[in-house]
């Protein structure tokens, strides 16, 4: 026997010996994964949705995941709205098609948007379902994920989906259509059967995992809880006096609430507010960077109250967040009451990287209560408990040291369970048994 063919028989050939396993799993390794990822938002977009998505790809795309992302010209939040058709970054190429903005900023104007682009995604999948040999599908817009379902039935092309928020729950809870109109009673079907085919579905907190299972209990052995992440590379401490936004919004010496990011219908600004009335003759500052559906109505109520400390700053691009989220002594979340099964904000992740003590405002049966508590690095309180937030404000512009503990401890926990590296890891290790590899 030649070595060549000792080679084979050993390596690369089956036997009745068994080697038959072994044999699978050589040819497992050197599967590799093509991923062709979809969502109506991407940068230069400032949606949080799509900054996580570039993030992502790009850890991914280090880690040898070769990748396409199908998306669609900025139309969220941006400073301009033309981005280059194709663009490549690496191992990652960047398709952007046309974006329709009808009604800005009203929600039949998004739910148009949406079927729009997710009927420009399914001509996409159709004319490039040989280029890749997984889908992953964000719920930007919610109903994206149908694509997925078309594209498995179609070519069986095995698709992940990333459950941001979960819809039409949240258009209930939100009064937008009503619980037993036939619109809702259509689209959970459609989720169930969406949910069904997947390989994997990917949610943002132990309570959304609950809810999909609770809809849907023939998925639960395929639904992964991973959280979304901060970049402590990227956000780091700095110090107000060493801060050049701090010193543009004359925040330096003053102790400043930031909010950063969406305003949006499912978080609570009404207990932000009342807490403002209660602290407006006391030196503190509420600074709210960013927009959203109800940023235009609480700027109007400020201002209706008379409240001189508040602050609104538009959208900033990412290059700035480093110093927009340490430009104040506190940062502070949102959700409004009976979401916290529905929606999860991406935005407290960063925030810890920021070295600030957090306040969060959320229901005590939110996952957030646990890990505010476990990470030391601040305090929760219920929907509408504005004294308790007014006092909590009040302790730590006086107890500088414990707002410094509380903010290091964050950071820590954060550097520890939710960086790029740590959270992607999870995501490959999700789409690597959705290929079985």
């Amino acid at each position: 026997m030649t070595l060549s063919e000792w080679i084979n028989q050993k390596i690369f050939l089956p036997s009745s010996s068994g080697s038959e396993v072994e044999n699978q799993r050589f040819n497992k390794t050197r599967k590799s994964i093509s991923l062709s990822v979809i969502t109506q938002f991407f940068p230069p977009d400032y949606a949080a949705t799509g900054q996580l998505i570039e993030e992502l790809v790009s850890q991914l795309g280090q880690q040898g995941v070769d990748i396409e992302v199908f998306t669609g010209q900025p139309g969220y939040a941006f400073r301009s709205a033309n981005a280059p058709a194709i663009e490549r970054f690496d191992r990652v190429l960047v398709k952007r098609s046309r974006t329709a903005q009808l009604w800005p900023g009203r929600i039949r104007g998004k739910a148009v948007n949406g079927v729009l682009f997710t009927l420009r995604a399914i001509v996409h999948v159709i004319r490039n379902s040989r280029h890749c040999n997984l889908l992953l599908l964000t719920t930007a817009p919610p109903f994206l994920p149908i694509v997925g379902y078309l594209a498995y039935i179609l070519f069986r092309r095995p698709y992940v989906c990333i459950l941001y928020d979960l819809y039409p729950d949240i258009a209930i809870a939100l009064n937008v259509i009503p619980r037993n109109h036939w619109l809702a009673r259509l689209w959970q079907k459609l989720n169930q059967l969406v949910w069904q085919k997947s390989q994997a579905l990917v949610v943002l907190s132990p309570a959304m995992k609950q809810r999909v299972t609770a809809i849907c209990p023939q998925v639960a052995e395929k639904v992964f809880v991973i959280h979304s992440w901060g970049d402590p590379d990227l956000i780091v401490p700095i110090a107000k006096q060493e801060n050049w936004f701090a010193w543009k919004y004359d925040l330096v010496n003053k102790f400043t609430v930031v909010y950063s990011g969406n305003m949006g219908r499912c978080h609570d600004m009404d207990t932000i507010l009342e807490t403002a009335k209660i602290l407006k003759d006391e030196p503190i500052q509420f600074v709210f960077v960013g927009g959203g559906a109800k940023r235009e109505e609480l700027s109007k109520k400020a201002n209706q109250l008379g409240l001189s400390n508040f602050l609104f700053i538009p959208y900033q691009d990412k290059n700035v967040l480093p110093y927009s989220l340490t430009a104040g002594d506190l940062s502070l979340v949102s959700v409004d009451a009976g979401m916290e099964s529905l929606v999860a904000p991406s935005k407290l992740y960063p925030m810890l990287a920021t070295a600030r003590p957090v306040a969060v405002i959320c229901s005590q049966y939110s996952y957030l209560t646990q890990l505010i508590a476990e990470a030391n690095c601040g305090a929760t309180f219920e929907n509408g408990d504005s004294y308790s937030l007014a006092n909590f404000i009040r302790l730590l512009s006086q107890d500088k040291e414990l707002a410094k503990r509380m903010g290091k401890a964050g950071r820590k926990y954060m550097r520890s369970h939710f960086t790029p590296q740590i959270i992607s890891q999870q995501y490959l290790d999700v789409l690597k048994k959705s290929l079985g590899i």
